[in-house]
């Protein structure tokens, strides 16, 4: 999953023989076997986005028979789960789903019990919050008992569930077929099939998928087959994963191999594109990794780039991660992007959060070994400028916030029914970094910690942790620092980093950045203090050599400033308006919303064609909400007429959501016209903020949108 541009990632030195594919039981929390003692001290894990009773069964395994039909849009087909009760006196199995499911039937066998017809069940639904329900089935008392495996199979059919987006071929990139994907992250695979929606239950499945023909299907699976006389596509996930982390995607698709052990996915008008920008740089950062962290555990290492519908920017789907094709236009973006995915199969993928209120155990994690990934690849100049454009926005989104909202926590409490989506947000990633930066500095050396998250992921591997299993292993790792005392350090304490709001209590030193930092700094000195600034000391600086980065961090906090002079505007434009023109979209997005901001309405024409061009969540969003804030809502409208039917309907409720206060629509889904009596455009609060920083603070929807699942 994904947010910003940032992800864990740590593994062990010497690969061990794992289990044949289904012979793997998962589902119990990790815990250290370094003797801790903690154990008796900790309450039973309670997952309170999981209507499930996850903790009476071990998952050994699950079989997914679908068939796709893009005509009437529906998945239907089958679940069968290979259960084992691991407490006595169960007499229900409750999974997650969700209204969009049409269940039909589910029945019950018991293996080697000399049963020959499976036994039907009787079920029920009930509502468990406005992102699922609960699936409770009865099982038969006599069969099930502690120890003894059963199978259950339940024969269903999907609708229009946020974890399934299907894609008119108007929606593709190449426009001649339609695509499907799913987007499970962090609860809507209860909307793809019912199962144990918990990051803390993980296990091995298998899957067929049949579909009409021409259409390709991909999933997050070790190994596949294909039959082309039966259409039929086979795949075996040999590792096991929680729910969130299977995906899929089905249409016209094709691949480039890249590396010994990876290969690019696109549509064909795509590929080409693709494939240059990537070049054999993914087999360098997975070398990068394992030199750092240990062998990468998953096999393959695919890329799939989906059309602008899809709602993040990346997803670290276990060997194959989706990406939005928009970011190709960036190659800085695309290279953070990527080594942060590659970094999940680490942290996040092979040691797994085992609650949404902990997701700093993998963005976090992931973000510092991204980071580590950069400085050995590209130097620690370039990883200081980008972490200083991160921790930037993190500061932004805490003014904006306050330092005592809840949501800055590491260890984010929430109630039922609270969708975890919602609680993605910078601190996930950045104060996470900033917490793990300050246990390697206290650990006195780098690469000692390099050793550690190696040994780390050693421990835990394909198994679900907490903070406390963290922080158990780290103390016990570094015993010296146990015997400091260093967890309860003044001002410093780890719970006070797990639980306390406000900024990061430690930055790490980003000093080596200066060569490339300082400039960016010093022209913006210059175009704030000065009305109009001195022109023969712009001339020194040459923004055509700068990178993406430093740009994105002029134009951020320059953006921090608005609103500037009008005159100050006009310069800024003549300066470099038409360089920016000719730059990506993550440049040319910061320059729009300083045009909006700043109500300087003779770039409003780039505006406009932005909007055309871009019909992406993480592009459209910011502007549409500048905007709207401001004196450009007429603008904003007639671009939404003109445009809405090139985006997806998911994205086009998210815009009338901004545009008009509510979301009607009309049956076809386009927007029914704003009354004359409409109220003014509500204002972004709090929760959208958390959700959205960047639309609500100035940078971009590529920070704020990477990992949230905005299918609403």
């Amino acid at each position: 999953m994904a947010e910003l541009h940032q992800a864990p990632t740590s593994l062990c030195c010497c690969r061990k023989s794992l289990p044949d594919s289904g012979g793997r039981c998962s589902g119990d929390l990790a815990r250290p076997s370094v003797g801790l003692g903690l154990e008796s001290q900790r309450c039973p894990l309670v997952d309170v986005a999981s209507a499930s009773n996850f903790r009476s069964f071990q998952l050994c395994h699950f079989h997914l028979d679908l068939r796709l039909n893009f005509a009437v849009k529906e998945m239907s087909g089958w679940l069968v789960l290979d259960l084992v009760p691991v407490q006595p006196g169960v007499c229900s199995l409750i999974l997650d789903s969700h209204p969009s499911l049409l269940i039909h039937s589910i029945d019950c066998k018991v293996p080697g019990a000399g049963q020959q017809e499976p036994v039907s069940l009787t079920y029920r639904v009930d509502p468990f919050t406005d992102y699922g329900s609960s699936l409770s089935i009865s099982l038969p008392t006599a069969a099930v008992k502690p120890g003894r495996a059963v199978q259950i199979t339940v024969r269903y059919t999907t609708t229009d569930g946020p974890a399934i987006w299907w894609l008119d071929s108007e929606l593709t990139c190449g426009q001649v077929r339609p695509l499907v994907f799913t987007q499970g992250h962090s609860v809507c695979n209860r909307s793809f099939f019912p199962c144990f929606d918990t990051p803390a239950v993980k296990s091995t499945y298998t899957a067929t998928v049949r579909v009409p023909d021409g259409v390709t299907v991909l999933m997050s699976a070790s190994r596949s087959s294909y039959s082309k006389q039966d259409r039929v596509f086979q795949f075996s996930m040999e590792f096991p994963v929680p729910s969130y982390l299977v995906a899929l995607v089905a249409g016209e698709l094709q691949h480039v191999d890249v590396g010994p052990r990876s290969r690019v996915w696109a549509e064909p008008c795509l590929l080409s594109c693709a494939v240059k920008k990537l070049g054999g740089s993914v087999e360098r950062w997975l070398g990068v990794a394992e030199d750092l962290f240990g062998p990468y555990l998953w096999g393959r290492c695919d890329i799939v780039f989906l059309p602008p519908s899809f709602p993040i920017v990346a997803m670290e789907n276990p060997c194959l991660t989706f990406i939005i094709a928009s970011i190709l236009e960036s190659s800085e973006f695309l290279l953070i992007d990527v080594i942060h995915e590659i970094a999940h199969g680490w942290f996040g993928n092979a040691v797994t959060n085992a609650t949404w209120e902990e997701m700093w155990l993998s963005e976090g994690l992931a973000t510092y070994a991204q980071r580590r990934i950069t400085t050995e690849a590209y130097g620690e100049p370039f990883t200081c400028l980008e972490t200083v454009v991160r921790l930037d926005a993190l500061h932004r989104q805490l003014r904006l916030l306050g330092d005592s909202n809840p949501v800055s926590r590491l260890q984010v409490k929430f109630e039922s029914g609270v969708n975890p989506s919602t609680l993605m947000n910078l601190f996930t990633y950045e104060k996470g970094f900033c917490f793990v930066s300050y246990l390697s500095e206290i650990s006195g050396d780098v690469r000692r910690f390099d050793c550690f998250l190696r040994d780390y992921i050693s421990e835990f591997k394909f198994k679900s942790v907490v903070a406390q299993d963290l922080i158990d292993y780290f103390l016990s790792y570094f015993p010296e620092l146990k015997d400091a005392a260093v967890a309860k350090r003044e001002g410093l304490e780890f719970e006070r980093w797990l639980s306390g709001c406000g900024p990061p209590l430690y930055e790490p030193d980003l000093s080596a950045g200066s060569a490339l930092i300082g400039p960016v700094q010093d022209l913006c000195d210059l175009w704030r203090n000065a009305d109009p600034p001195d022109l023969e000391a712009l001339a020194t600086f040459d923004l055509s050599t700068w990178s993406t980065f430093q740009i994105v961090l002029f134009l951020d906090r320059m953006l921090d400033h608005s609103p500037l002079p009008h005159s100050v505007m006009a310069s800024l434009s003549d300066s470099y308006s038409s360089l920016f023109d000719g730059l990506n979209a993550e440049v040319q997005i910061r320059w729009l919303q300083m045009v909006v901001r700043n109500s300087f309405y003779p770039d409003l024409p780039r505006v406009r064609a932005f909007l055309h061009k871009h019909t992406s969540r993480m592009y459209t969003v910011p502007l549409y909400e500048d905007l709207v804030a401001g004196v450009m809502k007429c603008v904003a409208v007639e671009i939404f007429y003109q445009t809405q039917r090139r985006l997806h309907p998911n994205l086009r409720r998210t815009l009338q959501q901004i545009l008009f206060q509510t979301s009607s629509t009309n049956q076809n889904g386009s927007a029914l016209p704003p009354s004359s009596g409409s109220t003014p455009p509500q204002e972004p609060t709090a929760a959208v903020a958390t959700a959205s920083p960047g639309g609500a603070t100035g940078t971009t929807a590529t920070i704020a949108l990477r990992d949230v699942n905005v299918s609403a």
